[in-house]
């Protein structure tokens, strides 16, 4: 037991340092890009595995219609990544090949497709080892229903929390097992002022943080402490604070729930209360997702790979929504506000009209609501 023990110390020294490692250079700080002075801007197109190469290859489709002009003068270039597989990844034991990682790291930004993380084992998750390399430390989730007055922006911290050290527990085996949670200041400070930036742009008047503070005291308790220091920033805005058991119940409370604007919360709490989100809206299927950093910035479905659709042979009927909402976010954050719009409206304008995606045989293929989006474009 003893050597259990120590072996534990010595893994959790180590693990101490690189996080505070990783601190000193948060705290450099780095400067945001600028895509308005750049004369090019390379999207990285990556496939993923399972449904995602299927549905990517629509969302390209309807990138290469709606950016058309821009490709053809060189303002936008578009970079197919292949690699990451399940299969590159298991064959190569590397959860993002160094070879895909540097072809990611030469374009300004991602439009990618889910991607398998293996169940038990030591191989984390592609999208966590993506969210660290790029520094990618804000997952922004629109969720929108307008019949009932549903609008909510939702800012999830993507490089700490649960997720950072996920892969690097310690187990005395037969005994117990251990994983931890990470809460930094420089973190907690760019995640929560991510979103009140936004809820400013935006004009939005309220900012809620969702924790559990009350029991996680030094992570969710410092978290919602510098919440609130930065919230001091912005007096204009109203904030509130919730733990996160009840504001899973708020979401589901049609009473209070078109109320809340912009949420912030740490990566747990929002990689869940996101897809109780989307499933309101109308299923994970139809949200997108970006992940933003100050150099680079990942745009994605957030739902997964759904293997069982490939195994089942019903990848065709896969719904693209979600990777389509994905392209509007990035196409917005290059810049192209326009274009984003117009992709908006007709994103908007499928959802009601288009053909009805239900990822079952009897429903429509995803190509079928690709080219209606394409057609009216």
């Amino acid at each position: 037991m003893t050597e259990y023990i120590e072996k534990a110390c010595e893994q959790f020294r180590t693990l101490l340092e690189e996080q505070l490692a990783r601190v000193e250079n948060m705290e450099k700080g780095a400067e945001a890009k600028d895509f308005s002075k750049m004369e090019t801007i390379t999207v990285g197109l990556v496939g993923g595995d399972g449904i995602g190469p299927i549905i990517m290859k629509q969302a390209e489709a309807v990138v290469r219609k709606l950016l058309a002009e821009e490709i053809e003068s060189g303002k936008i270039v578009l970079k197919t990544i292949d690699g990451l597989t399940i299969e590159n990844r298991m064959a190569l034991g590397q959860s993002v090949p160094a070879d895909v990682l540097a072809e990611i790291k030469s374009c300004d930004v991602l439009l990618k497709g889910p991607t398998t993380t293996p169940k038990g084992g030591t191989m984390e998750s592609a999208n966590v080892t993506l969210r660290r390399e790029l520094d990618l430390y804000a997952n922004v989730r629109p969720v929108q229903v307008p019949a009932e007055g549903i609008d909510w922006m939702f800012y999830r911290e993507n490089t700490e929390g649960e997720y950072v050290l996920g892969s690097k527990g310690v187990e005395v085996p037969g005994k117990l097992s251990m994983d931890f949670k990470v809460t930094t200041e420089p973190g907690t400070k760019r995640i929560a002022r991510a979103a009140f930036e936004y809820a400013k742009a935006a004009g939005k008047t309220r900012v809620s943080v969702v924790t559990k503070a009350n029991i996680m005291k030094k992570t969710d308790g410092n978290f919602s402490r510098i919440f609130h220091e930065v919230a001091a920033d912005y007096p204009e805005i109203e904030t509130d604070e919730w733990y996160i058991d009840i504001m899973t119940a708020n979401l589901v409370n049609t009473k209070i729930r078109n109320q809340f604007q912009v949420f912030v919360l740490p990566n747990l709490y929002g990689d869940i209360i996101t897809d109780e989100a989307a499933e309101i809206q109308g299923g994970v299927g139809t949200a997108g997702s970006a992940n933003m950093g100050d150099q680079y910035a990942m745009f994605e479905a957030i739902h997964g790979s759904a293997p069982r659709m490939i195994e089942d042979g019903l990848g065709e009927y896969a719904n693209p929504s979600s990777i389509f909402k994905a392209a509007e976010m990035m196409v917005r954050h290059i810049g192209l506000i326009d274009k984003a719009d117009k992709l908006a409206a007709v994103l908007a304008d499928s959802q009601e009209n288009g053909p009805k995606v239900t990822g079952l045989a009897d429903g429509a293929k995803g190509s079928e609501l690709a080219d209606y989006v394409i057609q009216r474009l």
